[in-house]
């Protein structure tokens, strides 16, 4: 079957961003009565998000998004996971509650929550029309023995994430904050980290959502025998993204590539959000000028994701819950940095003698 997919076209739609903004940017703290890069962090954030933006005066981040992809790993089925297989709905729905912790932050931080249902196991009217409209199915297959997706649901999934891409930047977002909701999603995404840098089971294998030693060993073995599956398919993204991946992975690619297009700057959260970003790379390298990655976790997958993409977080929160968390503390430095270099005086010239 054909792939309605053109993965080819992206590279040359992603363009860098905007160089003169950024040094205008730089001029512009240059010109601020402050220590030399006393700033620090904040000084490099006002650049990038100038850049990204396209513009100088830069505008300040006044309506971010925390954008959560949702699914069920059957992989999860074999307990590799402190959650239980087939949980996520649960999560989704104290999400949509408004009674997690992210919307909490969110709140704070004056951000709006969404969820997309990619695949969780659960009736399509447990959750709102609104939630469940780019579902491709429920749950996925078990990586270690069998696809994750058929290649056409891939593709399915893969041009919902470019969608909802398309529909938070006609809708204004200025920001996306990126998150996942899924158990058994850590494991799915160290095979996918595993697979593109080349590494085995065991430097991928992290705690994920806090498992002892006896399920570690379960989760490395079950990557271990992911890893086979997807080597064979490493050079085709939507064929690895249906093997081993899942409808939540694959429209978060869809998705990164198409924010990079639309030129919306995003915010990654852990190791599922960098596992993708590894895979949009593949696709399209100067995508990851788009992206920042918003904290450490500890997570050894995440580490090796993000020296591929040569991103450094900005946090060192280790939060590993998911849910854009992690990457929603980050929001308010990247708030901060817009505000400051719009706000703050520049030095009075010196007097004339």
């Amino acid at each position: 079957m054909d792939s309605t997919v053109d993965l080819d076209a992206f590279s040359s739609l992603v363009e860098r961003p905007d160089e003169t903004a950024r040094r205008a940017a730089e001029e512009r703290w240059a010109a601020l009565d402050l220590p030399r890069g006393g700033l620090g962090q904040l000084q490099e954030l006002g650049g990038w998000l100038a850049g990204v933006q396209g513009q100088w005066p830069l505008r300040s981040v006044e309506q971010p998004r925390v954008l959560l992809f949702a699914g069920d790993h059957g992989i999860a089925s074999l307990g590799v996971s402190a959650l239980p297989a087939g949980g996520t709905a649960a999560r989704v729905r104290t999400v949509l509650d408004g009674a997690a912790p992210v919307n909490v932050l969110a709140r704070r931080f004056g951000a709006r929550v969404r969820v997309v249902d990619m695949a969780v196991d659960a009736e399509e009217d447990a959750f709102p029309a609104e939630v469940v409209r780019h579902r491709v199915r429920r749950g996925s297959g078990r990586i270690d023995i069998e696809d994750a997706l058929t290649q056409d649901e891939a593709e399915r999934a893969f041009l919902a994430g470019v969608a909802v891409a398309d529909e938070e930047a006609d809708s204004g977002t200025d920001l996306v904050v990126l998150g996942d909701l899924g158990a058994g999603s850590t494991t799915v995404a160290a095979v996918l980290v595993g697979a593109l840098c080349g590494t085995d089971a065991a430097a991928v294998t992290g705690r994920g959502s806090g498992i002892d030693d006896r399920v570690w060993m379960v989760k490395c073995a079950a990557i271990r025998d992911s890893l086979r599956r997807a080597r064979p398919v490493l050079g085709d993204q939507l064929a690895l993204l249906a093997a081993t991946g899942g409808a939540d992975f694959a429209a978060i690619t869809g998705f990164l590539l198409q924010s990079a297009v639309r030129r919306t700057p995003v915010l990654l959260d852990g190791v599922v959000s960098a596992a993708c970003a590894l895979v949009a790379q593949r696709i399209a390298f100067r995508a990851p000028e788009w992206w920042r990655a918003g904290q450490a976790t500890g997570e050894p997958a995440l580490i090796k994701a993000y020296d591929r993409l040569t991103l450094d977080p900005l946090q060192d929160q280790r939060i590993t819950m998911g849910e854009g968390v992690g990457a929603l503390m980050a929001l308010p430095l990247l708030q901060a940095a817009a505000a400051t270099l719009a706000e703050l005086p520049p030095a009075e010239a010196e007097p004339t003698t």
